[in-house]
């Protein structure tokens, strides 16, 4: 992609990674793709603002060329230190050696224990400004959003946040505005990219967004590190992330589960049924078969959760407890949870379930549902009744 002017002389210059489908050490599904921004700043003084991963380096090089030499960048910005948007700086402060770097002082640790390079490095700190010209910037820091070295970066003459990861999401798209592209898969990105990487930090989140409020800060365009730019509507985005930070959620129920020969499948979908019956929106989803990002993508809104598990070797099944740490570490408060599972001779699936997730801020409405070996037809009628009774707990 070519450097493209979003507002006179700040020019997106970053790329966009068409094939990527992992992200986070694969523990994130990036089926539209990605992009990593940067924004150049051409004034009296010239800012680059965040960089790229280092694969890309070159292209972000060229896209900086079709705008200045890069030995004329006296500042770069850098809101964050993870590799996806600082890679590129060492590429690009060989160019520009006499560039100085602007970060949080954990930035500046940060960079060094990755780079171990000795780069001219001023730290700031939240209403530090700097002056480039016709524009300045200013400063707000931001510790774990989602980093504890995250910080966002205003321009006040345009309005413009730029926030790095805050407010983006996983979407390549030849457009690179919010108004060009298609709204439902804008927001379904968004949400994904908030329920698989912010959704633990929602307290703090929400914290800074009320500080921001409070400084009456008018924000015309949001200008994120990853996916499209916001301009027609930025309110948009703040307010959906006001609304997940508070854990706003709907009467909806996600069924999660692993099976070994069946019965386990069985007792969900009577669940599953029970639910339906009584007006619940319902999403079921086999662990062992489905996409983790989306099944947590689909847990953001919803009021309740069920999780099942044969038992194996007096256990759950692998699947099952790989994807419960990630829930546990989610911290999904203010939820209602509920156990279910077959066994053979002994149980023990449900019980580490129930311990594995009794310390996140859930609260466990039904005594967990147990059924050994195959469900027989009484049996099944108890997991509808067990749904029915989980839906009405919800109410």
């Amino acid at each position: 992609m070519a450097a493209i002017e979003i507002l006179p002389k700040i020019y997106s210059v970053g790329v966009v990674d068409w094939g990527v489908r992992n992200f986070h050490g694969h523990t994130y599904t990036t089926s539209r793709g990605s992009s990593y921004n940067a924004y150049l700043i051409v004034d009296e003084k010239i800012a680059l603002v965040d960089a790229v991963a280092a694969p890309f380096a070159q292209e972000l090089i060229d896209n900086i060329k079709e705008v200045v030499p890069p030995e004329r960048i006296d500042y770069i910005i850098a809101n964050h230190v993870e590799t996806d948007h600082s890679g590129a700086l060492p590429a690009v402060l060989a160019l520009c050696p006499k560039a100085k770097v602007l970060g949080t002082a954990k930035c500046q640790e940060g960079l060094y224990k990755h780079y171990y390079q000795n780069w001219d490095f001023q730290t700031v700190k939240t209403n530090d400004q700097l002056k480039l010209g016709q524009r300045s910037l200013s400063f707000i820091e931001a510790p774990m959003i989602h980093w504890p070295d995250s910080m966002f970066t205003y321009c006040p003459q345009d309005q413009l946040l730029l926030p790095n990861d805050a407010f983006g999401q996983h979407f390549a798209s030849s457009a690179r505005f919010d108004d060009q592209v298609d709204q439902c898969a804008l927001m379904d990105e968004a949400e994904k990219y908030y329920a698989n990487i912010l959704w633990p930090l929602g307290a703090v989140i929400l914290k800074k967004i009320q500080e921001i409020q409070k400084l009456n800060i008018p924000i015309k365009m949001i200008a994120p590190s990853h996916g499209v730019i916001w301009r027609r509507d930025p309110a948009k985005i703040i307010n959906a992330y006001l609304g997940w930070a508070k854990g706003e959620v709907r009467d909806k129920v996600v069924v999660v589960y692993e099976t070994m020969w069946g019965s386990s499948e069985q007792m969900a979908r009577k669940i599953v049924d029970g639910l339906a019956s009584v007006g619940i929106e319902v999403k079921l989803f086999d662990v062992a078969q489905s996409d983790r990002t989306e099944i947590i993508t689909q847990m953001l809104s919803a009021k309740g959760f069920l999780f099942g598990s044969s038992t194996h070797d007096n256990d759950m099944l692998p699947n099952i407890a790989a994807f419960l740490e990630i829930v546990k570490g989610l911290k999904p408060k203010g939820r209602r949870i509920g156990f279910f599972g077959s066994y053979g001779w002994a149980g023990g699936a449900l019980k580490e379930m129930q311990d594995l997730l009794s310390n996140c801020g859930t609260q466990e409405t039904l005594p967990a549902l147990a059924v050994k070996y195959v469900p027989d037809t009484a049996e099944l009628a108890g997991c509808f009744e067990f749904g029915v009774k989980f839906a009405q707990s919800l109410k």
